[in-house]
């Protein structure tokens, strides 16, 4: 059997020599071409895309294209001024809110006070607003407190007739940069305006126990209250048990600010303090004139009237003076 099967299988698997097979490994293999060189490169580096991924390429549809050819706009954040305007228990007076410092930071006082054109120029504390303020017609005084300005006029005076101007000044000084209040040199030893010096009610270490109480209570509960009024509060003394003040802004001319002394600071302060006996308003010698003036004008209208009209202990708004 072996001898018959040894043909067959050698004609089915020729026998492969040595040298032959060497040969077959030591043909030389021939160099490719410059151009395969380059087409081989390209293709590794090509990302190639399949089916699945397709479907994800970015268009360019028609729609973006036109709002790329549209100019870039910057967006610019601009400041708006905002100025509120508050009335008062004085009809006279309007306090304005400028929602921007009023008073220098380094004045103590938390107050400044024009009651004339001159004050306003004169040292330390000269204002171009308050002078622009006081040259409207009908304007007789400007209050500066620290965010809040009152603007007071005169009661034959319509708010109409003068509200567009005082406010066009205020927002023009307020965005112009402007310094609403300056400082300058004082070599005369006089004030130019009230309430330039330290706060009254500040501490003072020759203070009495009573007269620190007084202080404290007009501080904390006396004085917010009289700013939100659109005016403040001055302590001049305390004497014989009577506490000394003089009221500021719109309170100085308000004609209910006797009310406000006796009904709100007197009862207060007598409630807390046993020494306290009594609360006096301090006039100065333009206000006394006004308020005996203010007096025999009262009594003329009693007169005209009859004894049916007797006169308000809370005193009379313009508009009660004007429809008589």
């Amino acid at each position: 059997m072996a001898s018959s099967l040894g043909p067959i299988l050698t004609s089915r698997r020729p026998a492969l020599n040595m040298r032959s097979y060497l040969q077959l490994d030591a043909r030389p293999i021939s160099s490719p071409s410059p151009s395969f060189g380059r087409q081989l490169h390209t293709a590794a580096n090509k990302n190639v895309i399949t089916t699945s991924r397709a479907q994800w390429r970015p268009s360019l549809r028609p729609s973006h294209q036109i709002f790329m050819n549209l100019p870039l706009v910057r967006a610019e954040c601009k400041r708006k001024l905002f100025i509120q305007t508050e009335s008062t228990p004085n009809a006279d007076a309007l306090k304005f809110l400028p929602h921007h410092p009023v008073l220098p930071d380094a004045l103590t006082s938390p107050f400044l006070e024009y009651l004339s054109p001159r004050s306003t120029l004169a040292p330390p504390h000269p204002s171009p607003l308050a002078s622009r303020l006081l040259s409207i017609d009908g304007i007789n005084s400007v209050f500066y407190g620290r965010d809040f300005i009152t603007v007071t006029k005169a009661p034959d005076v319509n708010w109409a007739h003068v509200k567009p101007e005082v406010f066009s000044l205020i927002t023009e000084a307020v965005t112009g940069g402007e310094h609403i209040v300056n400082t300058i040199e004082n070599r005369s030893g006089q004030a130019g305006q009230e309430g330039g010096e330290q706060d009254s009610l500040g501490y003072n270490e020759d203070d009495t126990e009573v007269v620190g109480m007084i202080k404290e209570l007009l501080e904390t509960r006396i004085r917010p209250a009289i700013m939100e009024d659109g005016g403040d509060i001055e302590f001049r003394g305390f004497e014989n048990g009577t506490v000394l003040l003089k009221l500021r802004g719109s309170c100085r001319t308000c004609d209910s600010s006797t009310v406000t002394l006796k009904n709100g600071i007197e009862s207060m302060l007598m409630h807390y303090i046993e020494e306290v006996q009594a609360v006096s308003q301090v006039l100065d010698q333009e206000e006394e004139v006004a308020m005996k003036e203010f007096a025999r004008f009262e009594e003329k209208l009693k007169q005209q009237k009859g004894p049916e009209t007797e006169a308000s202990t809370g005193g009379k708004s313009t508009s009660d003076i004007t429809d008589v």
